[in-house]
């Protein structure tokens, strides 16, 4: 059901994963978090059967390549572009989880076609983030290493995101259907004026909001989350 491949492009070797290839329904496309992978898709991916779904590690991420330097939002679209171009679908649905979402925005801005049919953006607004002084270390010592997540995001890639991360609002129109799920505890990275910026960007907006979520829905309502994907984007 899940394979595995490993694309290089520019130096850099990028991972991901492809389920149910037969598969005829337009595919979905994962781009995940800041420090997340593909493989922690692996039960969404399933869940879609048998919709066809490609998940990356972007750059510094589990089994991708973790160069020197290239961590700004330039080479993290390119990480997607290297995937799509790898993995030829057609057209796709593109799924994009926090930081992911400043990334899967760099696309969309870069390629305004028709290839996308929708987009969904869980819990962050359209805007690529700076890192304010001090946040990798921060991220390192009060995350990284407590919460054992070196494995899925090496320490050389969170400084390279900290060093070379430039501010950026989104500011083209989406034309396409957009759906944002929003955590509405502490910790969601959603404001109030963020879905109003998001309604007027794209005029087919829909919202989700997880009453019992803060940032990481994932962990808190993952039935729906999975659920409200599923009905986002069936049957097309």
């Amino acid at each position: 059901m899940i394979r595995s491949h490993f694309i290089s492009h520019d130096g850099v070797t990028i991972h991901y994963l492809t389920s149910n290839e037969d598969s005829t329904s337009v595919p979905l496309l994962i781009c995940p978090g800041l420090s997340e992978t593909a493989e922690e898709y692996i039960e969404l991916m399933e869940y879609l059967a048998p919709r066809k779904c490609i998940a990356l590690s972007f750059r510094g991420r589990g089994l991708s390549d973790t160069p020197d330097r290239g961590y700004g939002l330039d080479e993290h679209v390119a990480d997607i572009e290297a995937v799509i171009a790898d993995a030829k679908p057609s057209r796709f649905h593109l799924f994009a989880n926090s930081r992911g979402v400043s990334y899967a925005l760099g696309y969309c801005d870069k390629h305004p076609s028709n290839i996308i049919q929708s987009l969904i953006l869980q819990d962050y607004p359209a805007e690529h983030k700076a890192m304010p002084e001090g946040w990798a270390d921060e991220y390192i010592h009060h995350y990284l290493v407590p919460f054992s997540r070196q494995r899925n995001i090496r320490q050389e890639a969170v400084r390279g995101i900290a060093e070379e991360s430039i501010a950026k609002r989104f500011s083209r129109g989406i034309h396409k259907r957009l759906l944002v799920l929003r955590g509405k505890l502490e910790g969601s990275l959603l404001s109030d004026e963020d879905c109003r910026r998001y309604e007027r960007l794209c005029v087919e907006a829909s919202f989700a909001a997880f009453e019992h979520s803060g940032h990481d829905i994932r962990n808190t309502e993952k039935d729906r989350l999975y659920r409200t994907i599923y009905e986002f984007i069936h049957p097309a």
